[in-house]
């Protein structure tokens, strides 16, 4: 296949960007307490060894969410291959300290490479991968061709791609048909992506719908210690969690709660913003609406009417306080967030009607009675305020979200088998 005029721009454009990029990416990795050796990672200098002995299977994710969710996938594809080492590679330092809390066995991280030839050439030649497995939207050209090229066998799982990426990619057919040639297997995370990706020149025979991996991703870890000084300062308040909020969500969120404590007048709310910076905006929104609130930056625990959860983290910790949680991004067009760590606590899932990110997978809960779709801030305090005087109901949404979960975990050592075949790793 012939390269298109489009890769060879880009192999060009991107080595005179590398510079400015690493001067960029390694103050910003330095400012998060990484090494000057670490952010060196960027450039393709590698700071961890190659173990001999068995193959290397690569997985590549962009950020936080992509990277939890293929930890269950590396442990399950350990497990069958008790041999093979594991590289995870990922973009920023938040995805990369929550990495190492729960690292599966055998496994690795490392900063991605910069998508530039001289960052790749030495990245691969270190590593040398006899597969990679990349996760979602990251579609990275040269990282895909120098990867292929290098005789690695490619696979692309959870795949998804907004309406925009798919348009941009639409009016490149060449460049498209050029990367997607790359992967031996594309699983998508449901039938709608599957039909986008071979319309996008995917070859067609390689496609096939798999699962949503962020349902595979394990619970969220928490601090025992910490949940215990939490509980001790709750005493036996209720408890209701407003998460991963964002601008313009805040206000709904709180004015709920005013609602509610006019009949739950120890109700505790725990508002954890998906922008941990944005702690004192969401402070001041509190303050503004006559609340009062602890703050975890201040080392506080929950202890007022409002608890301003604005650490990175400590979402595990939050959840196991209460099992009625919102999750935010929803009520705006943002496109919602992940429901199935909330499920994985054993809590019901409330949410805003927009959330085009697992349409599916919210139509599969509500359908269960795992989850519940709410229009704005006065159907969120009703619904809210029915779960805390219904203890039956509020029980079988619980027991429901789990079951959910639990049905979801059954597929993933299909999936697990379908790579391990398709990318030629079995012993």
């Amino acid at each position: 296949m012939s390269v298109p005029f489009l890769y060879r721009a880009w192999v060009g454009a991107s080595m005179l960007l590398v510079p400015f990029a690493a001067m960029i990416e390694t103050r910003k990795l330095r400012d998060a307490g990484f090494s000057a050796m670490r952010a060196h990672e960027k450039i393709g200098h590698a700071t961890e060894p190659r173990e001999d002995g068995g193959p290397l299977i690569w997985f590549h994710a962009a950020s936080v969410g992509e990277s939890l969710s293929v930890l269950a996938l590396i442990t399950r594809m350990g497990l069958k291959l008790p041999k093979a080492q594991f590289l995870i590679t990922s973009g920023t330092a938040t995805s990369a300290k929550l990495l190492s809390e729960r690292m599966p066995p055998r496994t690795v991280h490392q900063f991605a490479p910069f998508d530039s030839p001289g960052p790749l050439k030495r990245f691969l030649k270190h590593w040398r991968p006899n597969a990679a497995i990349f996760v979602e939207s990251e579609l990275w050209p040269q990282m895909l061709r120098r990867t292929h090229d290098s005789d690695a066998k490619l696979a692309l799982v959870n795949a998804r791609l907004s309406e925009r990426s798919m348009a941009g990619w639409r009016k490149r057919p060449r460049l498209a048909r050029y990367l997607l040639d790359s992967f031996s297997l594309i699983l998508t995370q449901n039938d709608t992506m599957a039909e986008a990706m071979v319309a996008m020149h995917a070859p067609a025979a390689r496609v096939a719908r798999g699962i949503n991996l962020k349902s595979m991703a394990g619970p969220l870890p928490l601090d025992d210690d910490a949940l215990f000084e939490a509980r001790a300062a709750l005493g036996h308040r209720p408890v209701w969690i407003a998460s991963s909020t964002h601008a313009g969500e805040e206000e709904a969120v709180l004015a709920a709660h005013k609602e509610l404590l006019k009949t739950h007048p120890d109700l505790c709310l725990i508002l954890a913003p998906r922008h941990p910076e944005r702690g004192r905006d969401v402070m001041n929104l509190i303050a503004g609406a006559g609340l009062s609130f602890t703050r975890r930056t201040r080392g506080d625990m929950p202890g007022a009417q409002v608890f301003l959860a604005d650490t990175m983290g400590e979402l595990g910790l939050w959840y196991a306080l209460g099992d009625i949680v919102f999750l935010g991004g929803s009520l705006r067009p943002i496109g919602g967030h992940n429901p199935f760590e909330v499920a994985q606590s054993g809590a019901t899932v409330l949410s805003g009607t927009h959330v085009t990110n697992f349409a599916e997978t919210y139509a599969a809960m509500e359908a269960a009675g795992a989850a519940r779709l709410v229009a704005d801030g006065a159907d969120l305090a009703a619904r809210v305020g029915h779960l805390l005087d219904d203890d039956t109901a509020r029980a079988k949404a619980c027991t429901a979200a789990q079951a959910f979960v639990a049905g979801q975990t059954d597929m993933l050592d299909s999936i697990a088998e379908r790579l391990i075949n398709a990318l030629e790793l079995a012993p």
